[in-house]
């Protein structure tokens, strides 16, 4: 990773601005893009800028100088950076512009935040990010304390340019080992994007192996990703059927192995995304239909056609094929996305109001009697997510082993492994034991979470609080940066979501489905569905009320299960408390709570906050109501045991975000910014 151009300051203040605007310019053609003759104008007009500020600062001959820094796994450049030796300075130019806006604000610091997160060299000096716009009126500013990490965007203009940079050198503080210019270029850059904009990326074509990774969590997903082709091909080359079993802790990169087969650079041809979550096909299919718009600025109809063949709905393709017994899928390879939900024989029977169901078995059965009536080979990848359950009739682990035993021989199998786990539910195991049609496969078990981005024990820690294990989680935060933190009050949740929504973050709120109580709160409005609303609420973004940063909608676990935000906040509800012998799974029945003593319904609800928990990228904010004396379903001491388990986890409480001069605007770094 590095810039077009890597030069000293004494280099770069030796050549002309026109020269190094060729230079970028010839750089951008050898990938084959236009250059624009106002491309050129704003190369000049920035190199000219930055000579003419660095010769009035002493000591900048021994800056680094980067232009046109290229973020390629990401597809974001960084008009300059510039390393002082003390600190990081990221810059943006708006050439000609005559405002600073919000919107370019929140860009330039989501580049700096971007280098902080994911770029080795980044992470032990200040990173500053500067907004430059030209032709902008002056306007006064102080600097703000320049700490380790990234500060609040500065901005200014092409006149206040020289007066900044010495500043902010003057303020920075000196290091005890000075920045290397060359060392820090050569640090690994290593990103973890989110599953949107992966599923972009990759429907341009880049491979998982370019877009995903993290800390040394990339070997874990290259040798899963290389284990599925390698199954895929063994069965190409013989002639068979097989299902491949791909397993994995919440957010471990399952579907992100999945997107590739589909959409990456190497995909299979004919392959297709198959899930039962609506709402992240919906999702999913507007974000790659917005992006090819904005983005690449083509027309609606052809990316909505090619995303709708890509990602479909499980339900429908089955449906369609036993509608059509005698018709062939075009696919050679589906994958199907959270396998474990599919439908035994009498979820998928049942009727709905408004659709009459047309299948007669279980969707595995289903599925691998469709795929094998493609002549010679095909191969159905099902990604396995654990304790992901929250809906009646999912048929797990133990459906898929009995219809590919069942099958005499026609099919086989491949899986790591945990898929025959003793100390696994029966319905989470594949098979009681090792079976003449299965092959494991070490390779297949994504053991490393991915979405959590500074912590890599995140969903471990999830699974010991849910689980009854209040010392292991406690042990787990005490390995410091635990991403989860505790407020009694929903101001404070607000306020503070908004606060760390910095750049183009993302934040909303969740809750789960059956928390009826939370109205009471003011929380009454929930997304379930996979409408256009649920397509909004990802996608939009503030001053657009139905985008998540609004704060106003809580999306349950139906409307958010395989997506992600980068902050959560979570309210937790009346449904799961604590008891003498530890959660209580309840819903709620007329005007009182009721126990639920159905063993497989007490474990959706854990399951429910075991999603809405691992949804975050960066932190997630548990807000726990106070309850209410006069309200019998709301009794203080219910919520007051909840909070003093979580405490006892390892959660700490949240500090009230101190008000500020904007304090009261509703996200104002994000004003304007397009989702």
């Amino acid at each position: 990773m590095s810039g077009w151009v890597e030069a000293s300051g004494t280099a770069f203040l030796a050549d002309r601005p026109s020269d190094w605007a060729a230079r970028l310019a010839a750089r951008q053609a050898r990938q084959l893009r236009e250059v624009t003759p106002e491309q050129i104008a704003s190369w000049e007009a920035l190199t000219a800028l930055l000579q003419a500020a660095l010769r009035r600062l002493p000591g900048a001959e021994a800056w680094t100088v980067l232009l046109e820094f290229d973020l390629l796994r990401l597809e974001k450049r960084i008009d300059a950076v510039l390393l002082t030796g003390r600190g990081i300075l990221v810059i943006e130019f708006k050439h000609r512009a005559t405002a600073i806006t919000p919107a370019d604000l929140a860009q330039v610091e989501d580049y700096a935040l971007d280098l902080f997160d994911f770029h080795a060299g980044s992470r032990a000096h200040p990173v500053v990010p500067i907004l430059l716009a030209e032709q902008a009126p002056p306007r006064p500013q102080s600097l703000p304390l320049l700490w380790h990490g990234v500060v609040p965007p500065l901005a200014c203009d092409a006149a206040a340019l020289a007066g900044m940079l010495a500043a902010i050198e003057a303020a920075l503080p000196q290091p005890s080992t000075p920045l290397d210019g060359a060392e820090w270029a050569r640090a690994p850059y290593r990103p973890v994007p989110g599953i949107i904009e992966a599923a972009q990326r990759l429907f341009d074509r880049h491979g998982v192996e370019e877009i995903a990774t993290a800390r040394a969590d990339v070997t874990n997903l290259r040798a899963t990703t290389a284990a599925i082709r390698r199954a895929i091909a063994g069965a190409r080359q013989a002639g068979e059927r097989r299902v491949v079993f791909v397993t994995g802790v919440p957010g471990a990169g399952k579907t992100l192995c999945g997107l590739n087969l589909v959409f990456g650079q190497a995909a299979e041809e004919g392959a297709a995304f198959l899930t039962g979550n609506a709402p992240l096909v919906a999702v999913l299919r507007g974000a790659l239909e917005r992006d090819a718009v904005q983005r690449q600025g083509r027309g609606r109809r052809q990316p909505r056609r090619e995303a709708r063949s890509l990602l479909q709905n499980v339900h429908r393709f089955l449906e369609h094929h036993q509608r059509h017994p005698a018709e062939i899928p075009a696919e050679a390879v589906v994958v199907f996305d959270e396998a474990q939900r599919a439908w035994d024989a009498d979820q998928a029977q049942r009727d709905t109001q408004r659709r009459r169901s047309v299948l007669t078995d279980s969707e595995p059965a289903h599925l691998l009697e469709i795929m094998g009536r493609r002549p010679g080979w095909s191969v159905i990848v099902a990604l396995i997510g654990q304790g992901q359950e929250i809906n009646t009739g999912e048929a797990g682990l133990a459906e898929w082993g009995r219809v590919i035993a069942a099958s005499q021989g026609r099919w086989q199998a491949t899986a790591a492994p945990a898929v025959l786990d003793a100390t696994a539910e029966p319905a989470q195991r594949l098979a009681s034991a090792a079976a003449d049609w299965l092959r494991l496969d070490p390779a297949l078990a994504l053991t490393v979470p991915v979405r959590s981005v500074h912590h890599d024990r995140a969903a471990d820690w999830v699974d010991a609080v849910l689980n009854d294990r209040p010392q292991q989680a406690a042990a787990i935060a005490a390995g410091g940066d635990l991403p989860f933190h505790l407020t009694r009050d929903l101001g404070v949740l607000r306020r503070a979501l908004r606060e760390q929504a910095r750049g183009l973050r993302r934040a909303g709120l969740v809750c789960s489905a059956k928390a009826k109580r939370l109205r009471a709160e003011g929380l009454g409005a929930q997304l379930q569905g996979a409408d256009a609303e649920v397509v909004n609420w990802f996608l939009c973004r503030w001053p657009d009320i139905r985008g998540s940063d609004a704060l106003e909608v809580c999306a349950t676990e139906y409307a958010c299960q395989g997506l992600e935000l980068d902050l959560v906040g979570l309210a937790w509800g009346g449904d799961f408390i604590r008891g003498p012998a530890g959660w209580r799974a309840r819903r709620l029945s007329g005007p009182r709570w009721t126990l639920v003593g159905q063993p497989e319904a007490q474990r959706h609800i854990r399951n429910t906050y075991r999603v809405l928990l691992t949804r975050a990228r960066h932190t997630t904010l548990i807000f726990v109501p106070l309850g209410d004396t006069e309200d019998p379903t709301r009794p203080p001491a219910e919520a007051e045991a909840i909070v003093a388990y979580l405490r006892a986890c390892g959660v700490r409480l949240l500090a009230n975000p101190a008000e500020s001069a904007n304090g009261a605007a509703r996200l104002p770094l994000l004003a304007g910014a397009e989702g």
